[in-house]
């Protein structure tokens, strides 16, 4: 089988844990360190998608590679879509996910609306040009940090129809429902659909 090698523009363990087991056979992907990007990726932007083109451009012009990136934020009603774009670091630049989740606790407490949604935007850059996939997981925000798994404010959302929090479930549970996963389910289409062009044409 022919492989195909990419750059997924991330050094996030968590994120490459959840991506890697639901890619097709024959596709082999580099982190930005395994490319040799030393460094922060930049994320500069004020949108989801423009920081996922943003990261995937960046590695693309270093390396040459197609290039997979994702941006995510976790939007809350009664905040205006806070924390958004700003997810990684609500608290500060230190980006420690117990700050940021005790500060979007704080700023709830009290609040009868604690709606949300997770929603993830996976940028892909390669010679042939970008597209965007987009996946949204609805549900709310706990009083206090549940389970130990996942990462980011897993242990604080629980999706819609379910009674436990993305921390509280094995990767296996969490990715058959997740915004990542339902991007990622999008980019993957995209490969095969690309691929059997490739064969057609």
């Amino acid at each position: 089988m022919l492989q195909f090698t990419f750059v997924l523009a991330t050094n996030n363990t968590h994120k490459v844990d959840e991506i890697l087991p639901q890619l097709p056979e024959g596709y082999v992907c580099l982190t930005a360190s395994q490319a040799s990007i030393e460094g922060d990726l930049p994320e500069t932007q004020f949108t989801l998608q423009d920081n996922a083109l943003q990261k995937a451009r960046y590695c693309y012009e270093i390396t040459g590679l197609p290039s997979l990136a994702d941006d995510t934020g976790l939007e809350v009603d009664s905040l205006g879509g806070a924390p958004g774009v700003y997810s990684a670091r609500y608290a500060g630049f230190q980006r420690s996910a117990a700050d940021n989740m005790a500060k979007l606790l704080a700023n709830l407490e009290g609040a009868e609306n604690r709606k949300a949604q997770f929603r993830t935007v996976m940028a892909w850059v390669t010679p042939e040009g970008e597209k965007t996939f987009e996946g949204v997981v609805k549900g709310e925000i706990t009083l206090f940090p549940k389970g130990a798994m996942g990462f980011g404010y897993d242990p604080v959302f629980k999706p819609d129809g379910q009674d436990k929090t993305f921390a509280e479930m094995d990767m296996e549970q969490k990715n058959s429902m997740s915004h990542r996963a339902r991007a990622l389910a999008g980019f993957v289409d995209h490969l095969k659909e690309t691929v059997a062009n490739t064969h057609t044409s």
